[in-house]
């Protein structure tokens, strides 16, 4: 914890897992699994799961409660796409990690629109 007694946008996110809750026009849904690695400022990540293959998370933190990604994935029916996103992070209140997105493609896709996911815990298997 950091000075003020809550814990910082790494310790929210470092080795976490989340699942979306809203996602309408985005490919994951509830069966794809975000996994994220804070070093830093500099975040990573992997999910997969649902209509995802396998796909990567690169980004920074942009603020106390803000994330900038980029992401690119392969889906089941083989495509690859690349896209955008900038966030927030906050704590619901089960005091689990919560991140809002606007995003959108920037390859082998066009379109954008918003997505929320909730921390589930520990990290599933990814199959």
């Amino acid at each position: 914890m950091h000075e003020g007694g809550d814990p910082t946008l790494a310790q929210r996110l470092h080795d976490k897992t989340f699942v979306a809750v809203a996602n309408q026009s985005g490919l994951s849904d509830a069966r794809t699994s975000f996994h994220y690695l804070v070093d830093g400022d500099v975040i990573t990540g992997t999910y997969a799961g649902g209509p995802i293959a396998h796909g990567q998370v690169i980004g920074r933190a942009a603020g106390d409660d803000r994330i900038e990604l980029l992401y690119h994935c392969v889906t089941d029916k083989g495509e690859l796409l690349a896209g955008w996103s900038e966030g927030s992070v906050t704590t619901g209140p089960d005091g689990k990690t919560e991140l809002a997105f606007t995003w959108g493609w920037l390859a082998g896709a066009s379109g954008g629109g918003e997505s929320r996911y909730v921390e589930v815990g520990a990290q599933p298997e990814l199959g």
